[in-house]
């Protein structure tokens, strides 16, 4: 019993494997405050606009299709759920929440789905 009250954060040897269609993301720093031309930094709880980032993909569950593992990713910043692994910030996200796909494939394909 006391095995499986093992999480993740206590366990570093623990592997993280995401499920079904769900995509870990490594935001973007566009995600929080940013800066305007002039110079103002706008904090990330202002949000005047519907404004999309970019984030990049750190692993993917076996169900995803047209996602891969290093892929950039374009989703709405307030899609998926923010969690912490080992002290670094991940956004999980669904293949649906994605808008636009940007990677370095060859073999005849855009790199851009949308």
């Amino acid at each position: 019993m006391a095995r499986a009250a093992r999480s993740a954060e206590t366990d570093p040897k623990l592997a993280i494997r995401m499920m079904a269609d769900r995509i870990l993301v490594v935001p973007s720093r566009e995600a929080g405050e940013r800066k305007s031309r002039s110079g103002i930094l706008i904090p990330a709880t202002a949000n005047v606009d519907r404004r999309l980032v970019w984030g990049d993909v750190s692993q993917v569950g076996p169900t995803v299709r047209n996602v891969e593992e290093s892929d950039s990713v374009l989703f709405a910043p307030d899609a998926g759920f923010e969690v912490e692994i080992r002290g670094d910030e991940y956004l999980i996200l669904r293949e649906r929440d994605v808008h636009a796909v940007a990677s370095a494939r060859e073999g005849g394909q855009t790199g851009l789905y949308l």
